[in-house]
């Protein structure tokens, strides 16, 4: 028994070190890291970028999280408030502002202060091209989601099982459309998109996409090759299409199709144009998805 206890004490310790670990890690990623999802740096000197990190990293985001503006960017990269707040800091550093008044102005942004109004589950519908893009479900399907994902965000790995239950309890409803949305801050993101892409142009996208959402912890040139050819694919041709000027630009393109639909983070999908804001989780998406397809709600039977 006192073996035991000595080993549980040991695991828990273990335990203990690990999650502290995880915790340092994710804590330098904001606080040293130069890319912060959604947040654009291009146009600014030296000195300025310097200057705009600084303020992400020391000063609070609105919306109640308790985080700095950048740690909020990194753990929440679908708040509308950190990303707003830093667009504001970063057009004041652009017009030479100083620190304080990049702050002031920040603050007295719509972004300083929690919006009294409750966002929209599903907000107004826009148009996003999906020409080319991977897809799968059937043609005719009622219900369309179009899904901007990042193969390393992790984020992203947990919302590939309830999409999927989404299409399984909807096969002749619901079609999904997938579109290439890397962030920054991951730093093989924008690769796998490419491999994804490369895969197909052989008609192999959607094990492409499993597979790379399985390896997601080693996405490495290698690993995607090793994938391609264990997938049965031209690994000559895959690795070419990879590299290509083409499939480089149609990555680009997908992530400013979701820029323009105002995508913040990943993963974001939208419901027949529709940019949907809650949980991404079957429980969830079955009623909206009921409406979109014109089904009427189960009767609860009475005595």
């Amino acid at each position: 028994m006192g073996t035991m206890n000595t080993l549980l004490r040991r695991l828990c310790l273990w335990s203990i070190i690990t999650l502290l670990a995880g915790v340092l890690a994710l804590a330098q990623d904001w606080q040293k890291s130069d890319a912060l999802p959604g947040i654009k740096l291009d146009g600014l000197t030296g000195a300025q970028k310097t200057l705009v990190l600084k303020i992400l990293r020391e000063q609070g985001c609105s919306c109640g999280c308790s985080m700095k503006m950048a740690q909020c960017r990194v753990e929440d990269p679908s708040c509308s408030y950190s990303l707003g707040l830093a667009t504001s800091v970063i057009q004041s550093v652009k017009d030479g502002k100083t620190e304080q008044q990049a702050i002031e102005i920040a603050k007295a942004s719509r972004w300083g202060h929690v919006q009294e109004e409750t966002a929209k589950l599903l907000e107004d519908p826009v148009k996003i091209p999906v020409d080319g893009s991977p897809v799968t479900g059937p043609a005719n399907a009622k219900v369309t989601i179009i899904e901007f994902s990042d193969f390393q965000c992790p984020y992203c790995v947990l919302a590939v099982p309830e999409i999927a239950s989404v299409l399984k309890a909807y096969p002749n409803q619901v079609r999904l459309i997938f579109k290439q949305y890397p962030l920054e801050i991951h730093s093989q993101a924008f690769l796998a998109a490419t491999s994804a892409l490369a895969a197909n142009n052989q008609s192999k996208f959607w094990p492409m996409h499993d597979a790379l959402f399985a390896h997601h912890n080693e996405l490495t040139r290698d690993t995607m090759l090793k994938i391609a050819k264990d997938l049965g694919l031209d690994v000559a041709r895959f690795q070419k299409d990879m590299d290509s000027k083409e499939v480089q630009q149609a990555v680009k393109k997908d992530m400013a199709d979701g820029d323009k639909a105002g995508v913040e983070g990943t993963p974001t999908i939208f419901i027949n144009g529709q940019r949907y804001n809650g949980p991404i989780s079957l429980s969830y998406l079955k009623p909206l998805v009921d409406a979109a397809a014109g089904i009427a709600p189960a009767k609860v039977a009475t005595r």
